[in-house]
């Protein structure tokens, strides 16, 4: 994986890191050495270290590690009891007519082998607040906008499925509207999401910890640069 971790904060309870598009977060199938935990915990020297949540291999952004494996649970408990705001950043086809600000809600169901999470009847479960940051509409542009994702619940691929449940799917998602074959070791289009802020309350003092990711995404930086499509 020819990608760089960046250790954003580190201390003697935690470590932040900006988490490249396509490493994951731990080892899994094919990915064993090549994903966050093992590269980290040879990197830094912090053999126990693991990690309080997770993002999605294809997701870049914040991601929060425990230096100590008997703090992991209390940190895990933040995320539990929906203590933590995470702030994700999105670029997606720019529709005028779909009216934002919204709070999206629904049921999403993943079942076990499947890699695609669906939308049932049913009682919500997930709920994400969907709002519009940026757009560009000119001749090289390609009808792009940025996007504030706001996810109140963390149901699996929940951030990915309310975008194209809105006809705004996320750019270089293989999964959504529709599943994509696209191979492991094919860098060329990330998925153009990020989790760009992190606040929580720190389990000792109550003092909040804020983080905001140093990264960019690709498809609105370089809008002509960036290859359409899986």
């Amino acid at each position: 994986m020819p990608f760089d971790i960046d250790v954003v904060h580190r201390d003697d309870e935690i470590v932040v890191v900006d988490k490249p598009h396509f490493l994951a977060t731990i080892p899994r199938g094919r990915h064993v050495r090549e994903t966050v935990l093992v590269r980290l915990r040879d990197r830094l020297g912090l053999p126990a270290l693991s990690p309080a949540h997770r993002l999605d291999r294809v997701t870049a952004g914040l991601l929060l590690l425990v230096v100590d494996p008997s703090r992991r649970g209390t940190y895990q408990n933040l995320f539990r009891d929906r203590r933590v705001a995470k702030a994700y950043e999105a670029v997606a086809p720019h529709d005028p007519d779909v009216d934002l600000p919204r709070v999206v809600r629904s049921r999403i169901v993943k079942e076990r082998g499947v890699v695609t999470a669906q939308e049932v009847p049913g009682e919500p479960n997930a709920e994400t607040l969907v709002e519009l940051l940026d757009a560009q509409d000119g001749p090289t542009s390609f009808g792009r906008a940025r996007y504030l994702l706001t996810p109140r619940t963390g149901r699996t691929h929940q951030l990915r499925v309310h975008m194209a449940s809105l006809g705004l799917p996320i750019l270089g998602d293989p999964f959504y509207p529709r599943l994509h074959d696209v191979p492991l070791d094919d860098f060329r289009t990330p998925l153009q999401l990020l989790a760009r802020e992190l606040s929580f309350p720190d389990p000792r003092t109550g003092e909040m910890r804020h983080f905001t990711s140093r990264r960019s995404l690709q498809a609105w930086d370089d809008p002509q640069g960036w290859r359409t499509g899986p």
